[in-house]
């Protein structure tokens, strides 16, 4: 199994186990491309309660060594408990990840709630940047301002590949305590953040903010990719594919 495979299966069956998930088709989408008749990947949903929507995304294309895996786990429209989001990617012998809590009000009018969120995750944050063999991965401003600034976006080599498990079983640890004791009322943004959620996660999954999109539609084609984007973005759970 990849590097970024075992990764980001393990997460997803964290996350799964911890908060009772169950699934919705098997898979809910299963991907092909112009490789052949063959899948390229699958997209699997998830429902919950405190968790209410989980969507995994795998693409494994050996023609051109490609092996990326999407994670992202919704926590529900009025939640002030941020969602978690991981990134992992090999192409060829590089590697890519980016890790993050999504923040579910503006960071710089709600100070509060920054410091209950993110300050325990200051620490990961440094020392995951200290790891040798990682740079910064080319994004762009627009994908940092949708994100947080404790989000982690790096090329790695395969040594340091090999180490950001640590930072995400943090991350994880630490949305695990978030979702499970909730935002205090002190702490909780001002604001719809249902209406929020549902502007910042247009923009996160905009193609024209994130350039993967066009990526992936030469992978399984424009149509498919739409349904991809549609899901992800869609506040409530698909009944069926």
């Amino acid at each position: 199994m990849s590097l970024p495979r075992e990764l980001s299966h393990a997460t997803l069956a964290r996350i799964v186990a911890r908060f009772g998930l169950a699934e919705v088709g098997a898979p809910f989408m299963t991907l092909t491309g112009p490789f052949g008749p063959a899948p390229v990947g699958e997209l699997r949903l998830f429902r919950g309660d405190a968790v209410r929507k989980l969507v995994y995304i795998g693409l494994v294309v050996p023609p051109i060594g490609l092996d990326s895996h999407m994670l992202f786990a919704f926590t529900p429209p009025d939640s002030a408990t941020p969602h978690f989001t991981l990134d992992a990617v090999a192409a060829g012998p590089h590697f890519a990840f980016h890790l993050d809590l999504i923040p579910r009000g503006d960071l710089g009018a709600n100070l509060a709630y920054m410091n209950h969120v993110y300050d325990g995750l200051t620490p990961l944050f440094e020392a995951a940047r200290q790891i040798p063999g990682l740079s910064p991965a080319q994004i762009g401003p627009k994908q940092y301002a949708l994100m947080s600034p404790w989000m982690l976006a790096y090329r790695a080599d395969a040594d340091a590949f090999a180490q950001i498990a640590r930072p995400v079983n943090g991350y994880l640890e630490h949305w695990f305590r978030l979702v499970e004791e909730g935002i205090p009322a002190a702490a909780r943004p001002a604001g719809d953040l249902a209406a929020r959620d549902r502007l910042n996660r247009a923009a996160i999954f905009d193609p024209t903010v994130d350039k993967v999109w066009a990526q992936v539609a030469r992978l399984v084609g424009e149509p498919t990719a739409a349904a991809m984007r549609a899901v992800l973005r869609n506040q409530d759970v698909e009944e069926t594919p």
